[in-house]
């Protein structure tokens, strides 16, 4: 632990992609009572994904990292979560069966509620106002009280995360993943997708695979539950910082809003704010790469936000799109292999392959994200690494946000369903072809699959 840091140290640095708060006493009061609530996470669930991590790094677990680009306050509604657990436990069978190895499940879900922008005003008819940058800090109507950051959203935020991560610890804990009982899963409006019959016959291959080794072992295997883990990008500061707490018994500081926090591409300079809280905390750390990141740059973030080299602590999320991973990330494995660093490598392949289409909408091409997920998996097997996991935005509603995929929707179909309030995410049906993609090209020769991971 380094006794020059605490959850404020951060404050001494430069920040960036944070709002200006109008009253600062306002501000100050939020911040004490969010750090008098009881914390969302535990440190035993943190250090027992540090563990995940740790076997990622060595291929022996493969992470699914998938939800909304960014939650809104309005969603937190048992439909939405629900259909969205639905569509992460069937991408995790599809990719435990076809990778015969065991899955970690994440969502970015319970506190993905901030997000960065690109410009701190947006311009409509000619009128000027503060971006939108996440429920947690201004609303989405582009009015001047909506777009005016205010620091009591925080509050709303933590009670928000704090009924979504209750109803999922309720639905994994108690049977809702159970394998003995897959119609828990079912989403109706897929049942005509052309994934739907690929996906009936791996969920058979599970169940055969399970009721063969209940049989042989004259026991039932306990499936009653699984483990899933939250995550957020750790952009607003404040909020991350009150929820931040020193463990006695531990003697480790702890990010207790979340499990996994990230940091976004645009927010890892060496010398800034976000970099210098992010190396205090216990937690495990993603750092988002790609174009901009040259070796000397990862080698300072390494040495930095992981400097005993600990296995399971730090994890480097590449997004280059699918026309630069082959000229970006070789440099980045063959920087850590020299390093003797142990990282977890997970590919985005959502931020590098977005694009605006000729009818104005803000997209994602399909075939691009399947691309680089492919290069990825090729890149690392070349060279002699493993990638450990993905990490998608996607949705369990029937979305037109992305183009693409088995049901063909193109670029004028986004109208239909063009629901995301800032990226455009997969919906289900393009979820599931994604897993079905990876665990047709990734290297199979690894032992029998533990299907509960």
């Amino acid at each position: 632990m380094d006794k020059n840091w605490n959850q404020n140290s951060w404050r001494e640095k430069k920040g960036i992609q944070m709002p200006v708060y109008a009253d600062l006493k306002v501000l100050e009061d939020t911040i004490h009572e969010l750090a008098t609530m009881p914390p969302l996470v535990t440190s035993w669930e943190i250090e027992k994904l540090r563990d995940k991590f740790s076997l990622a790094e060595k291929g022996k677990v493969f992470v699914l990292q998938g939800g909304d680009c960014a939650e809104s306050f309005s969603e937190c509604t048992s439909d939405f979560i629900v259909n969205k657990l639905k569509v992460l436990l069937q991408m995790s069978l599809v990719l435990s069966v076809g990778l015969k190895k065991p899955i970690v499940r994440i969502g970015r879900m319970a506190g993905q509620y901030a997000k960065p922008r690109s410009a701190d005003t947006e311009t409509r008819d000619g009128v000027t106002l503060p971006s939108y940058r996440g429920d947690i800090i201004n609303g989405i109507e582009f009015t001047e009280k909506a777009r005016q950051p205010d620091p009591v959203l925080m509050l709303r935020g933590y009670e928000k995360a704090a009924l979504v991560m209750n109803f999922v610890r309720a639905l994994t804990e108690g049977g809702f993943a159970d394998l003995h009982h897959p119609e828990n899963w079912n989403i109706d409006f897929v049942k005509g997708s052309p994934m739907s019959r690929e996906y009936e016959r791996i969920l058979a291959t599970a169940q055969n695979s399970l009721q063969f080794f209940e049989t042989i072992t004259q026991e039932a295997r306990s499936m009653h539950r699984v483990s899933f883990f939250s995550s957020h990008e750790g952009l607003h500061l404040p909020y991350e910082a009150a929820q931040t707490r020193f463990l006695k018994h531990r003697n480790y500081w702890y990010n207790l809003s979340t499990h996994f926090p990230w940091i976004g591409f645009r927010t890892t300079n060496l010398d800034e704010a976000h970099i210098e809280y992010f190396r205090g905390i216990r937690n495990p750390v993603g750092v988002k790469v790609g174009t901009s990141t040259d070796p000397d740059k990862l080698k300072a973030l390494i040495e930095t936000l992981n400097p005993d080299n600990q296995s399971g602590r730090l994890v480097f999320i590449a997004r280059f799109g699918a026309d630069q991973v082959e000229t970006g990330l070789p440099a980045l494995i063959q920087t850590v292999k020299d390093l003797g660093a142990n990282v977890t490598w997970i590919t985005d392949p959502m931020h590098g392959n977005t694009e605006t289409s000729s009818n104005g909408y803000k997209t994602r091409s399909f075939d691009k994200i399947s691309k680089e997920i492919q290069l990825s998996l090729q890149i690392h097997q070349d060279l002699g690494s493993h990638l450990g996991g993905v990490h998608l935005e996607l949705s369990g509603d029937n979305v037109t946000e992305c183009i693409g995929g088995a049901s063909g929707i193109s670029e004028a179909d986004l109208s239909k369903a063009y629901k995301t309030q800032v990226d455009p995410r997969l919906n289900y049906e393009q979820s599931i072809e994604i897993a079905m993609m990876i665990s047709n090209n990734f290297n199979l020769n690894h032992g029998l699959s533990d299907i509960q991971s």
